[in-house]
């Protein structure tokens, strides 16, 4: 048996969670609600995240945007992710919402800028 300690982050209370696995059987305690139990599951069976970084902005006030991934991506992704987002860059204006990249290291997830940035 395979035991995981977390800290739950669907909510702000912060629970401390303890995974067991068995096999296929997977039970969590610690969590005060719902989201503990489904965070856990989820984090053991099949961890995702947001991912921040950085753009350079092309005639832009300022040189850099803030960008973020749309949605979560698999963990092990992250550093192909990263690998993309530091060879893109982005032609002033961008706005709150654009997207910088459509498919962002073939995960099917598109990667927004999280700051508006007019031209210079």
């Amino acid at each position: 048996m395979e035991v995981r300690e977390l800290i739950c982050i669907g909510c702000p209370l912060g629970c401390p969670l303890t995974v067991r696995m068995d096999g296929e059987e997977i039970s969590v305690s610690g969590n005060t609600c719902r989201r503990g139990e489904d965070y856990a599951k989820k984090e053991v069976l099949s961890p995702t995240r947001i991912v921040t970084s950085s753009v350079r902005v092309k005639d832009g006030v300022i040189r850099m945007v803030s960008v973020k991934t749309k949605s979560d991506i698999p963990k092990n992704r992250i550093f192909d992710v990263m690998d993309e987002i530091h060879k893109a860059s982005a032609e002033a204006p961008v706005a709150i919402g654009d997207v910088i990249i459509k498919d962002c290291a073939g995960t099917g997830v598109p990667v927004i800028a999280t700051k508006a940035v007019d031209k210079a």
